[in-house]
């Protein structure tokens, strides 16, 4: 006691409390968290000592008694979120008996309210010394979500019609709130308004979502359901002038539905729902569809709504490989082409890329005449030689190209010096060994042997300089022992 009294104390230190010089503890109420000081002046105080209300609620709640808790930590502005973070786990299987406890939509909604990230038993309220701490009951999982969908499962197991506002709440509160699930269910309460007494109508969920909920992303969120009854209920619930959205209702509820889908999906920026809506409309809308893919780049997504052997899945084909040529990824937006029956196209998707496999292949199914394809394995092995890929530029050479020379040219410029002589003595230019292959080799030679001598000269001076350094280190050391001596 000394000792923590003559320390300062931290500022979530539960053991202290700051009362005015003098004062006395005159009682301690038994069973309870009141605490009598008398003043100085004489005056009788009652004070709830933090020490003496946490270690009530830590017994309260592992006694499973949440609604003495609830209402203890309410009265005394203790942090809700104590009532998870105590015991993640025990909490969780018990979430049934917590709600019945409680008995109280207003006391479940302030609860949720309250949630937040935060682990207080670490922060505003560390556990004792010696007691064990708590895992969490879902890790990796964020705790507000755990906590609203235990809450929310439960409920609509017991009742959901008494529950209603309770279950939009936890929608709401979720970190990635789901407000187009909470005004789902709003729709429908209106669709189906509950007969049992107490029940909760449709427009008392939409005030109580108006209170949680910005108006104006409520509203967006409306447009989403397509359900425009419910717009207007929101809308008559905002401040906006009915001349900002009637018209544009209006004008929606003049299209055909899918169209009108679509419409309100684009206006949200919910490119992929609106994509799937488009596709419905007919071939009449097509055109949108392509725009709408090219803008959004849903190419993937879009291929999928159309049959492979459909006109639009070409198009849509043919259009995604521009992109990916675009993106410099020639190779995959040729083989796009090659299998949506565009060869030439694909040809020269091939050729950019320098796929000379695939861009032979196409180009002996078009097929090309032999001048031509022998000029497109020149191209291709031009570009394979500026890439260093000089056998595979004489494979070009020698098979398609029918220019055994230029082949062996290739080879002997990229170092490959056996398959050069295997060429040499296949096609019976051995005149080449003495032109092009001998000075090669010879030179090549010249420039390991430049290259060895130089990594020896540098070896040699290293080793030099190292026997230097040794020799003085120890010379150092040896003055030193002698001056010790």
């Amino acid at each position: 006691l000394q000792a923590a009294l003559a320390s300062d104390g931290g500022q979530n230190d539960e053991t202290l409390r700051h009362v005015e010089r003098g004062s006395r503890i005159v009682t301690v109420v038994p069973q309870d968290t009141r605490v009598v000081l008398q003043m100085p002046r004489g005056n009788l105080e009652t004070i709830h000592h933090r020490a003496l209300v946490l270690a009530q609620l830590r017994k309260w709640l592992d006694g499973l008694k949440f609604r003495e808790a609830f209402e203890c930590m309410r009265k005394l502005r203790i942090d809700l979120n104590l009532i998870y973070d105590h015991n993640p786990k025990v909490f969780l299987e018990n979430v049934a008996s917590f709600i019945q406890q409680l008995n109280s939509i207003n006391h479940i909604n302030l609860f949720l309210t309250e949630l937040k990230e935060e682990d207080t038993t670490s922060s505003m309220y560390p556990r004792p010394d010696g007691s064990p701490v708590q895992p969490q009951a879902a890790p990796g999982q964020k705790k507000v979500d755990v906590v609203c969908d235990a809450l929310r499962t439960t409920m609509e197991s017991m009742d959901q019609n008494k529950f209603s506002l309770s279950i939009l709440t936890a929608h709401v509160k979720k970190t990635v709130p789901e407000l187009e699930i909470a005004l789902q269910k709003v729709h429908e309460l209106r669709e189906n308004p509950p007969e049992a007494p107490g029940g909760v109508s449709a427009e008392e969920a939409l005030k109580y979502l108006l209170f949680l909920v910005n108006v104006n992303d409520l509203y967006e969120h409306s447009l989403g359901t397509y359900d425009f009854d419910l717009v207007l209920m929101v809308a008559e619930k905002s401040q906006k002038d009915p001349k900002e959205y009637l018209p544009f209702l209006n004008m929606l509820k003049s299209l055909e539905p899918n169209y009108q889908r679509y419409t309100i999906d684009r206006h949200l920026k919910r490119y992929r729902k609106a994509l799937v809506h488009l596709s419905k409309c007919g071939q009449e809308h097509f055109t949108e569809v392509l725009q709408l893919v090219k803008e959004q780049k849903l190419y993937s997504e879009a291929l999928r709504l159309y049959p492979a052997d459909s006109p639009q899945y070409k198009f849509l084909s043919c259009a995604y490989a521009e992109h990916l040529v675009e993106q410099q990824q020639a190779e995959e937006g040729g083989l796009l082409l090659w299998r949506c029956g565009e060869p030439v196209r694909a040809l020269q998707a091939f050729t950019s890329s320098s796929s000379w496999r695939n861009a032979i292949c196409v180009a002996q199914q078009i097929p090309l005449p032999p001048d031509q394809l022998a000029l497109l394995a020149r191209d291709l092995a031009e570009k394979l030689t500026e890439q260093r890929r000089y056998s595979e530029a004489a494979l070009l050479l020698d098979q398609y190209a029918k220019d055994c020379e230029e082949a062996i040219l290739a080879l002997i410029t990229g170092g490959v010096w056996e398959e050069a002589l295997r060429l040499i003595y296949m096609h019976k230019r051995q005149d080449i060994t003495e032109t092009n292959l001998k000075p090669a080799l010879l030179e090549a030679l010249n420039t390991q042997v430049v290259f060895l001598e130089a990594q020896v000269a540098t070896f040699t001076r290293h080793k030099s300089r190292l026997a230097v350094v040794r020799e003085q280190k120890e010379k150092a050391r040896l003055d030193m022992l002698g001056e010790n001596n």
